[in-house]
This record gives structure tokens, sequence and C-alpha cells, in this order.
């Protein structure tokens, strides 16, 4: 992976290399080498946050115009979220080119998904000192268009499944799932979680993750796939759609 085949990628040419080469500079990197005079990616990752958001808002607001205020921050909520970012910033190759302190790189920083995220925000960052707010704004939606394929048609119902499990026992009047540590493995750094989720004395699905909150999301997905016995499309590791028929109703199988 090189430079020249990240600029490929975002179909984005820098007129200053300088402002990739921050974006791609990790402080464990540059606290490991002040000798090279070389500044972290941190502040163009703060401003890459807000002009990611932003940018990512107006392309909901325009692709859906059709959604009520809670539809499109749950969607912005996934598109934004660090899982969803750190992917992006995988399949742009990030994870190859993001400069790391030895100490990082020993813990597999490589993998870290905040890491991968923040280094997508300073990308974009970068993208917008180094032209606009327009450029920065068509590369980014670009890629979300490219690489986000399983984004929603116009109606359809968004979730975390979580969240999703809780309203199903809600509706049908039952108590709250009960989610349990089944077990835990794996040295410090590097924890797998076993969570089992349970409706009363009956275990709906138990999974794996490498947080509690992951393996829960995990469980659940599950366990409406058990109770609904419904294709989900998911779009992310912590959201599903369930798409709609022009009536507003769900689609069954």
């Amino acid at each position: 992976m090189t430079i020249t085949a990240l600029e490929k990628k975002l179909n984005y040419r820098f007129k200053n290399q300088a402002w990739l080469e921050q974006a791609l500079v990790h402080s464990s990197y540059a606290h490991e080498h002040p000798e090279l005079g070389q500044q972290d990616n941190e502040l163009l990752e703060f401003l890459g946050d807000s002009v990611v958001g932003l940018i990512l808002a107006d392309f909901l607001f325009k692709s859906y115009p059709g959604l009520s205020e809670g539809q499109l921050s749950k969607l912005k909520s996934t598109l934004v979220s660090t899982n969803s970012l750190a992917a992006l910033g995988r399949k742009l190759g990030l994870n190859k080119l993001i400069r790391l302190g030895k100490g990082e790189e020993k813990n597999g920083g490589r993998k870290k998904k905040s890491i991968l995220a923040g280094a997508l925000e300073a990308l974009v960052g970068a993208i917008y000192v180094d032209s606009d707010y327009q450029t920065a704004s068509l590369v980014l939606c670009s890629l979300v268009k490219k690489y986000f394929k399983n984004l929603p048609p116009a109606n359809f119902k968004i979730n975390n499944f979580k969240s999703a499990l809780q309203e199903y026992f809600n509706q049908h009047q039952l108590p709250g799932p009960v989610y349990r540590t089944v077990n835990e493995s794996g040295p410090e750094h590097e924890k797998v979680f076993t969570i089992a989720v349970s409706s009363g004395q009956e275990i709906l699905a138990s999974a794996k993750g490498p947080s509690k909150k992951s393996a829960e999301q995990k469980a659940a997905q599950k366990a409406l796939k058990k109770l609904y016995k419904e294709k989900f499309q998911t779009i992310s590791d912590e959201a599903f759609i369930i798409n709609q028929d022009k009536n507003g109703l769900e689609t069954k199988d």
C-alpha cells in the first residue's frame, strides 16, 4: 500500500502532501520521534470529526427527504460510529499506512478501531484544509456510496440490536431480556467475552466479542433472528434495517 494508491482510492490528489502525511502520523509515533518535528494527526482528527459529521448529515438529509429527524439521527449515528469509520479506514488501507510508535505497534494498534476511525477523520480534515468543503464532501460521499452498499432504500426501519430486542419484549408485554457474562478469556489487552441473553429460563442466544457491549449486540442480533425468523440487512456491527413496503409495513419473508 502506497500514498499514491491511497490517493487513487480517494480520487483526490493533495496539493500539499504535508497535510496527507500529518493525517497518517499517530501521536505515539510523533512522541517517539521528536527529532523529526512531525506533528501528529490529533488536530486534523478534531477538525475532521466535525467535517465528517456535517458532510454525512447533509448527505442523509438530501438522500432521505422523507425520513423523520429520529430516523436520520439513527442512520447518521451508525455511519459516524467508530465501527463504521474504522471499517472505511481499513478499506482505504489506513491500517497499513498510519505511522505508529513501537509500543502502539506492539499492542496491535493497526487493528484498533479507535485509531483507524481517528485516522479516517484526520484524512477528511486534511482534504478539507487542502481544498474546501465541497471537495471533501464529494470525496467522502463517493466513498460512502462505494463501500457502504447496504445503505437502506427510501422506506425502512433502523435500530440497533439490543434496542430492537427490548422493543420486541415490550410489544409482547414480556419481561426485558437479561444479559449474562458466561465466560471471559484471553490476556487483559485482548479479552474475549461470551455473553448469553435470556428470556425467563430460556437462553435465546449467546455470542463472543472483544467487549461486553459488542458481545451483547451480537447475542441480541442472534436472538432477533431466532424470534422473527427474518433476514435482517445489517449495515454495521451495531445496527440493521428492516425494509418496509410503501405503506410503512415491515417486509416479511
